[in-house]
């Protein structure tokens, strides 16, 4: 886990691209249908302002309160450092998927009418599966094992 705020930075950008980076690729694949292989070259074109959004959401604001929430519930000197790694996995997606649907409901989707509530709720209904299981599977120990290496 991060130390410091130069650890702390590496891993949120790590963490944000291997998140954001699939999800969007989850999505085009969704909306087409299937998945091709220009699916991953056009999910670089969206990351590049998707990106951004996540890492500013997440340092800004998920990220705290995901820890804050999970210190309530475990003590990092009595609890297993699993259960810690997992509850702060879990508050991250629980907030920033909603938050990062409205993003792109906004910024891809562009649903500026009287269903824009129903598109947000909708995408995020539909993210949150992927982003979940992505997160506590993939990304999460992949991130891990990556800055461990990167910091060990």
């Amino acid at each position: 886990m991060p130390k410091n705020r130069l650890q702390e930075t590496v891993f949120t950008i790590l963490m944000v691209f291997v998140m954001v980076y699939a999800m969007i690729i989850y999505n085009i694949t969704l909306e087409r249908g299937a998945l091709t292989n220009d699916t991953f070259l056009i999910a670089f074109h969206e990351i590049i302002f998707m990106g951004p959004i996540a890492f500013i959401i997440d340092t800004l604001l998920v990220g705290g309160v995901a820890k804050g929430m999970t210190f309530r519930i475990f003590n990092p000197a009595e609890d297993k450092p699993i259960f810690i790694i997992l509850s702060i996995s879990f508050f991250s997606v629980l907030f920033m998927c909603p938050l990062m649907s409205l993003a792109a409901t906004v910024l891809i989707k562009r649903a500026f009418d009287a269903q824009f509530i129903c598109t947000w709720i909708y995408t995020t209904i539909k993210n949150f599966p992927m982003a979940f299981f992505w997160q506590m599977c993939f990304a999460g120990p992949v991130v891990r094992f990556i800055f461990g290496k990167i910091f060990s």
